[in-house]
């Protein structure tokens, strides 16, 4: 069940907090309506959560996160720069 606070926005209006979400007995939160709407999720999207024990969990779209994977491996598979000559 998602609380209804006001979302806020910090200066240049990128970063946000939707407010909090209580997990149900099955482990399911529902994203806050203004964090679907900036993130573009719809139902039925696949989406990835992350962790790191000390900072907490991420959600993102699967989508986005399989096309930034990719970018890095193309980065990956780059010939490393000579360095130059001194």
């Amino acid at each position: 069940m998602f609380h209804n606070h006001r979302c806020h926005h910090d200066h240049d209006g990128r970063k946000h907090i939707f407010g909090t979400a209580r997990v149900g007995k099955r482990g399911q939160i529902v994203i806050p309506k203004g964090a679907r709407e900036i993130f573009d999720i719809k139902p039925g999207d696949t989406l990835m959560v992350l962790g790191d024990e000390e900072h907490g969990l991420a959600v993102v779209k699967a989508e986005k996160f399989r096309r930034i994977a990719e970018e890095m491996l193309r980065i990956f598979e780059k010939a490393p720069e000579e360095p130059p000559e001194e």
